[in-house]
Parts: C-alpha cells; structure tokens; sequence
C-alpha cells in the first residue's frame, strides 16, 4: 500500500523584519563597538567592523525580509538576539505550539481531526530540549492516540521525516503521519556577523502523510525519494547539552571573535557550501530521476531548499540543462529568509494549486551534514 501527500500546513508569526531595518539595527551595533573599541583598531590589536546593506544582502541571498518570533530585541543593538521567555513545564513549550499551529493547518485541508493521525513526527534543526520529545507533547496537545518522536537532520529533517513517515506507513506502524517542521531559527543565529545575520526566519511547516486508501481523492502521491549524508563541518553548530560540562568556553560570554561565542551558534564557510553543495545536490536529482525512468524536464516544479537564491538557480540549471523560469522553482526566501527544513515545504505549499492530475514535481532539501533529499511527487485527482 502506497504511502501519500495528503495535505501541508503552514504557520506564520506576526512580524517581519525587512532588509532595510536589519541593516540599520546591525549598523547601529557596528558604530558603537568601533567606537568603544577605537583605541584597539588604532593601535592595530583589533580590525574595525563594517556596515552592511540592504543591497548586499539581497544581492548575496535573494532575501528581502523575514519573519521572526521576536522582533524588538533583535533589533536592539545593545541586545542583537531574540528573547522568548521560558515557559513553566506544565505550559506548552515555544515548539511545540508552533508544531501545532501548523498541524491544524494541514488538519483542516484534509478535512481530517486527531482521531485520525496515528503518529507524529518533529522533524527540525533545534530542538528546544532533550527530553520530553516535543513530539509527544505535540501528540497530547492535540489530543492524538499512538505515539511521536523527534528527530534533526538539520535543514533536510522535513523530507527526512517524509521518508520516516513513509516507511512507518509501509511497516504497519501508523495509516497516518503528522511531521511538523517548527523552526526558530532565529535563536541560533549571530545577529552581530555581518556576513550570517541576515539569513534566517522563524516558521513551522506541517506534512500529513498517509496511506494511500484512506487519503483523499486528491493527494500526491510519492513516486520516489533519495536521501543522502555526507560528513561536512562547513556548517556547524556546537551548542548541547556538553557546554555544561565546559563553562570556561560556554559560548556566551567574552568579547566578539572569542571562538566560543560564535562557535555555539550557526557557523558556516559559505563559499565552501556553496561550491560542495550545489554538485551534490545536482547530481543526486539527475540520478533519481534516472533511476525512476522519469526526464527531469518533465518535472512542472522543483521546490527547493530556500537558503540561497543563487544556488537554487545553479541547482536547477545543472539538472535541466539550461535556465529556469521562476515559475519552475518558485521561490519563498525573499519573504520569508531560510528558514531550514521548513523551506522547501512552504515553498510547496504555496506553489502547488495549479497541478492537475497527473503533474509530476520535486520537493528537494539540502544543508549541514552535509544532508540533502529528494522527494518525486505526482498529483492525483
């Protein structure tokens, strides 16, 4: 028995922080640390700090704004980081009702309920905790029988979890299957490097996935998939449960430059990624659709990774052999910045209602791992 796309959801906060106010926020910060460092930068011990642009920003990303759970702060240069207060343990954490939020969205456009759904996974790149899973708290906030786990394969968790889904499905385990991709980003990002600050949003993303005899007359149905690994340290984060154990390099204390301060955020070599990733990517799209007899041509739609404009475009190129309309790989990224696994989910989300039966696209994730996925669908109904 097939296992299927039956719906997707998406949640959305309320703010947006546009390139324009980044900037000016990160700019602000800059001015006061040369000037409270001018005595260093004369001398030579430290080089001063330079001011971005909107322009440069969206020339090196494609992003133009992105949505955040906390705005104000970030946009503080005496604070420069998001501030979510913590939550008493019998309240629902950040996550999860993000998660669930979400998981209603894709509910409701599957006409389904909780009764429904079998299993739930929470597929993200930070988890807010170890344990509890924030899967079983989604499952009880919601009111579902069975059973729920979490689990982070950084930016590619949500076609990762897609395929754990699929294969709880074709194993008996579950006829249906939330996987929720709650992203907060923001919180893992270092809002004082000119060269990451502007890169990532908040955002949770939902998938119901089911068998295929009790989903709805339309669907998509998952005509194969790819998954991938390969060892990379090009992008990291080190923050865990260890920089307990080492409070002398805790991360967040000392000045900026201190290899512990930014070494527990997310760190990348950018150019690296760039250059690694794309073939990988490319390669790994061609040789799957190879494998499952289908022309990469024939695909109306890739909805890729929205991390960077320019790759997707170098991406698509590679597979199809010459350049691509907007429409073929829709982008969110310009309003909604990367948002890690959610990406590609929302940008199929949003950009799939013209598919008739039939249709064939690719839903494709690629990031720290290195990891990449690669989902074949096609439209039924």
């Amino acid at each position: 028995m097939k296992a299927v796309i039956s719906s997707t959801g998406l949640w959305t906060p309320e703010d947006s922080i546009s390139n324009e106010e980044l900037v000016e926020a990160f700019n602000a910060y800059v001015d006061k640390w040369n000037s409270d460092n001018a005595d260093a930068i004369a001398t030579g011990e430290r080089d001063p700090l330079a001011h971005s642009s909107a322009e440069f920003v969206e020339k090196a990303s494609g992003i133009k704004s992105r949505y955040v759970l906390s705005k104000a702060p970030i946009l503080d240069p005496d604070i420069m980081a998001p501030r979510i207060p913590a939550r008493a343990n019998d309240e629902p954490s950040v996550l999860a009702e993000m998660a669930v939020h979400a998981a209603q969205d894709a509910l409701s456009n599957a006409s389904r309920t909780a009764a429904d759904i079998d299993a739930v996974i929470v597929a993200c790149s930070n988890l807010q905790r170890g344990y509890p899973a924030v899967a079983v708290e989604v499952q009880d906030l919601l009111g579902i029988e069975g059973f729920g786990f979490d689990m982070n394969v950084a930016c590619s968790s949500a076609t990762f979890g897609l395929e754990a889904a699929r294969g709880l499905i074709y194993g008996g385990q579950a006829k249906s299957v939330l996987v929720l991709n709650p992203e907060i980003c923001t919180a893992h990002l270092n809002f004082k490097d000119r060269d990451s600050h502007f890169i990532f949003g908040d955002v949770a993303t939902a998938i119901l996935v089911e068998r295929e005899d009790v989903a709805p007359t339309e669907h998509w149905e998952i005509i194969g998939a790819k998954l991938v690994t390969k060892f990379s340290n090009n992008i990291r984060n080190n923050f865990g449960f260890l920089n307990h154990t080492a409070p002398e390099d805790d991360g967040f204390h000392g000045d900026r430059g201190r290899k512990g301060l930014t070494d527990k955020l997310f760190v990348q070599n950018g150019r690296s990624v760039f250059k690694e990733v794309v073939p990988m990517v490319a390669k790994l799209i061609s040789a799957e659709a190879e494998t499952l007899g289908l022309d990469p041509n024939s695909l109306k739609r890739m909805w890729l990774h929205q991390a960077n404009l320019n790759m997707n475009v170098l991406i698509a190129k590679k597979v199809l052999g010459k350049d691509v309309e907007i429409e073929q790989a829709p982008v969110v990224l310009d309003e909604y910045a990367n948002t890690s696994s959610a990406g590609s989910i929302i940008a199929f989300h949003k950009h799939s209602d013209d598919f008739a039966d039939g249709d064939t696209g690719l839903i494709c994730s690629f990031g720290a791992g290195y990891s990449a996925g690669a989902v074949f669908v096609r439209k039924v109904g």
